[in-house]
């Protein structure tokens, strides 16, 4: 069960291993018979219908552990994304992620990654560099003057659009995006705390940061905005 992506990976390699082969010998076959079948996409549809199988009879036994649950997650992303960026497979046929979407599953997958979400936001803003700017000493590249807490949420957010993005369902997108309103807004509160104790130094270096921060978090949401 700690192992996923021992099988994963040996799926992959299968496809990869046999694709000459199908294109240069069972192909021919099968275009010379007059059938529109892709062979090396057949191949891998059939593999991946084990995974599906192996995936549904896993899941339940690893659902209530959350590091192997999170990585089961991680790898099956992982899984998928070269599924399709280099083997090709059609987003048509039965995915990995109709299996995450199955109710359980899915509202565990929220659950943890709502967790980790959080448990990140805890530690990037009890950082010593968190109000710094990564680029402070490069004054070209560092116009917004961008504490280092506020790069790192938006990109904390732009990880979980990309590990939801490929979900078959509008719907179950829509409760990722939930989370992430939920997200926005906690952290909009964590920087009103943070701004209360600084009230005494309006121009201090915390107080003009966390400006900065929200100025920021505005500006590339807005530019999100187009981001169906």
């Amino acid at each position: 069960l700690h192992k996923p992506e021992w099988y994963l990976t040996q799926v992959l390699m299968w496809i990869g291993n046999h694709a000459k082969f199908l294109d240069d010998r069972i192909q021919p076959i099968l275009d010379k018979a007059g059938s529109s079948v892709n062979a090396g996409l057949e191949f891998s549809r059939a593999l991946v219908m084990l995974i599906l199988e192996k995936l549904a009879a896993d899941i339940p036994c690893l659902l209530y552990d959350d590091a192997l649950f999170c990585h089961l997650v991680d790898e099956v992303l992982l899984f998928e994304r070269e599924l399709y960026s280099v083997h090709g497979y059609l987003s048509s046929f039965p995915s990995c992620m109709h299996i995450l979407s199955e109710e359980s599953c899915f509202q565990r997958w929220l659950t943890v990654e709502k967790k980790f979400a959080l448990q990140k936001m805890d530690s990037m803003l009890s950082s010593e560099a968190a109000w710094v700017s990564q680029y402070k000493d490069i004054t070209d590249v560092d116009e917004m003057k961008v504490p280092d807490c506020a790069e790192t949420f938006m990109t904390l957010l732009l990880v979980i659009t990309d590990r939801y993005k490929n979900l078959p369902t509008a719907s179950r997108k829509l409760q990722f995006l939930g989370l992430q309103k939920e997200l926005v807004d906690d952290f909009r509160i964590r920087l009103t705390q943070v701004m209360k104790e600084e009230t005494r130094a309006s121009l201090g270096f915390r107080y003009c940061a966390i400006l900065n921060a929200v100025n920021y978090i505005a500006t590339v949401l807005a530019d999100w905005a187009d981001n169906v």
